[in-house]
């Protein structure tokens, strides 16, 4: 695939595995290759080889600068293989081009630079002086310094929507700061992460600092138990990362979790309709709805609400499915089966509940291959209904009105989850007022910044997860404070 090795990358040697399983492109389900799975015993050769390189090589005690020049010839690898790699988040992740580039590829690049950069801007600390009493009755003058030290052997578990991105971020925020690391990408997407080894080769990366390693649920299993590892990062559904933070508790490992969302776009009568729509049709069809801080959940004023949900229904349907090597294609496939199947359970389930099927709501004429499903809007939702509270992960966006800003804000933190959100208003300083009420991560007002700023911090509060990442702060989430003191005689 793409030259990438169908084998995995163990203390910088290619491992053949005795199992394989197809790699299937959920545009066309033709196999794109046969992935090397791993077991058991390879997961503990990967843990070792990260422990060993950890307590006994170079890369721990490497000055930062040091560290920096060689993921930077990572990063220099990753952009002479552009074309590749585009290509294969296309076969293997089903993102239309549109987002295969720009969104997965180009971005988390520009993140993963600025990374290399803030992770120079962290220096020793030192604290105030102060005067102590000492036992003998005088008093001692006496300060101390902070210094941040790596946490260790880190495990990186990734999910099947965002894979070169997210492989990316784990890996230089573990890795920049003296980590050493074991990969295990998604059964659905493993090619996103081999490609990782080849890049370690190619910038000289020390024996062991990378792992990249396939296998099932048993695999992650492994690396979250294993008394061998410190600290666990991990993207993907709250209901795994719950599972997670029981299998690390008995070894008392550090968490890193970025989970499920549900995340509210409110819409206030002054808006500019035309970018919420835009905004609101983003939300649940971008990738197929397969994003965790989409915002699914669409809170339009009942002053608007009729024609703001005649428009958007017609807006989804004119979304142009289909499988995304065609370049106009503007939503590709789900990534799988069983993926569909649950889109069509949720179908049911808002139809159940009373909700308005208003555009969408079934699989599109015209495809005998792969798991394409209509963008899908319900209108008249119960913000208590399953359909507004259950990540669907999935091409479904529901409706809710309000009358009253407070009313608004209220529904947009009723939720279990808090990743991401927005709020479109013509009052920018009244939806700032509103952003500082609603409990989530992140929150954007009339679009935010275009894009993910490379050094703003991105994370959830409840049930979306524990820590973040970008950004100075992210990166000393991956380091331990260690304080040396000493007094002046």
């Amino acid at each position: 695939m793409n030259n990438i090795p169908a084998k995995l990358f163990i203390d910088n040697r290619w491992c053949d595995t005795t199992d394989r399983d197809p790699v299937v492109n959920p545009a066309t389900e033709e196999v794109i290759g046969e992935a090397p799975v791993g077991n058991s015993g390879h997961i503990d050769e990967a843990i070792a080889a990260a422990r060993t390189a950890f307590d006994k090589g170079p890369w721990a005690n490497m000055a930062a600068p040091e560290r920096v020049a060689v993921l930077e010839k990572m990063l220099d690898y990753f952009t002479a293989r552009r074309e590749d790699i585009v290509d294969l988040i296309v076969r293997e992740a089903g993102a239309s081009q549109m987002l295969a580039g720009p969104m997965q590829f180009d971005l988390p690049m520009k993140h993963a630079r600025t990374l290399l950069q803030d992770a120079l801007k962290i220096e020793p600390k030192m604290t105030p002086i102060e005067l102590t009493p000492a036992m003998d009755g005088t008093r001692t003058l006496g300060t101390s310094v902070t210094t941040y030290i790596p946490r260790g052997v880190v495990s990186a578990i990734t999910p099947y929507n965002y894979p070169f991105f997210l492989n990316l971020g784990k890996l230089i925020h573990a890795l920049v700061m003296g980590n050493t690391c074991v990969l295990k990408p998604s059964p659905f997407t493993p090619f996103q992460a081999l490609v990782f080894g080849q890049a370690a080769e190619a910038a000289g990366l020390p024996a062991g600092v990378l792992n990249v390693v396939t296998g099932d649920i048993k695999a992650g299993e492994q690396l979250t138990t294993d008394k061998r590892v410190d600290m666990v990062t991990f993207t993907g559904s709250d209901k795994v990362g719950s599972a997670i933070m029981a299998q690390a508790a008995p070894t008392l490992k550090k968490l890193h979790l970025e989970l499920g969302g549900k995340s509210a776009l409110i819409v206030r009568k002054d808006a500019n309709q035309a970018e919420a729509l835009m905004a609101a049709l983003m939300g649940f069809t971008i990738h197929c709805g397969q994003g965790c801080a989409l915002t699914t959940r669409i809170l339009v004023h009942n002053d608007i609400r009729r024609e703001f949900v005649e428009q958007l229904a017609a807006m989804a349907n004119g979304v142009k499915i289909g499988n995304p090597a065609d370049p106009s294609v503007q939503m590709g496939p789900l990534i799988r089966e069983q993926a569909r199947q649950r889109v069509e359970n949720y179908v049911q389930i808002g139809l159940d509940e009373g909700g308005t099927l208003v555009a969408g709501g079934k699989r599109p004429d015209g495809f005998d291959k792969g798991f394409f499903y209509q963008a899908t809007l319900f209108d008249n939702v119960d913000n208590r209904s399953r359909l507004a509270q259950e990540e669907v992960f999935g091409p479904i966006g529901v409706v809710i009105g309000f009358d009253s800003d407070e009313e608004a804000v209220a529904m947009a933190n009723d939720s279990e989850y808090g990743l991401g959100g927005g709020i479109y208003s013509s009052d920018v300083g009244r939806a700032y007022e509103m952003a500082l009420q609603v409990r989530t991560g992140t929150l954007a007002i009339n679009g935010g910044s275009g894009t993910m700023l490379s050094s703003a911090p991105f994370g959830g509060i409840k049930r979306s997860g524990i820590g973040r990442e970008y950004g100075v702060e992210s990166l000393l989430e991956f380091t331990d404070a260690r304080n040396i003191s000493f007094h002046g005689g």
